[in-house]
């Protein structure tokens, strides 16, 4: 990362699988260079302040809230959006859960509970209400309540545990 006399960042990091270099304002905001520099739009921005998760990302194996990592930050970083998420097939199985449940109405926080839910699933094992209820509370849904969320995690959950798949 370098910053030579100017108030932008050069940065180098993988996105979705693919090497991306950008010169980016200071203090731009990951999930701001993910949506207005690359047009991938799917981590919404709503509180800007890390409590609603709607900005939700991977980076590095984790979910962050790209509101609140600076894009200069990710330097070096691999990042993961709901769009790559969703192409490779790594979320496919929860969201045709999340649909089947009707976990999802607007559509707002759907990229930012499938990336937590992704995290919390990752982890193995099939986690019990409560559990999944604790990893989600930092994602707002104004629609659905969250029953059918928790359904819907803990459904895949299961099948996964079934087949042996984490």
């Amino acid at each position: 990362m370098t910053a030579a006399f100017s108030d932008r960042i050069d940065i180098a990091l993988t996105v979705n699988g693919e090497s991306v270099e950008a010169r980016v304002p200071a203090g731009r905001h990951l999930v701001d260079f993910l949506r207005l520099d690359l047009g991938l739009t799917g981590a919404h921005t709503s509180c800007e302040h890390g409590v609603c998760g709607a900005c939700t990302v991977r980076v590095d194996g984790q979910a962050v809230r790209g509101c609140l990592m600076l894009a200069a930050q990710a330097d070096g970083a691999e990042v993961w959006t709901i769009e790559g998420l969703s192409d490779t097939g790594a979320v496919a199985d929860l969201q045709a859960a999340f649909v089947a449940r009707n976990a999802l109405q607007c559509g707002f926080c759907t990229p930012g509970m499938l990336v937590a839910a992704a995290d919390l699933l990752a982890v193995g094992g099939v986690p019990d209400r409560a559990t999944i209820r604790e990893h989600l509370s930092g994602n707002y849904c104004r629609c659905t309540g969250y029953e059918a969320i928790i359904d819907a995690i803990q459904t895949v959950a299961l099948a996964r545990s079934e087949k042996g798949v984490a």
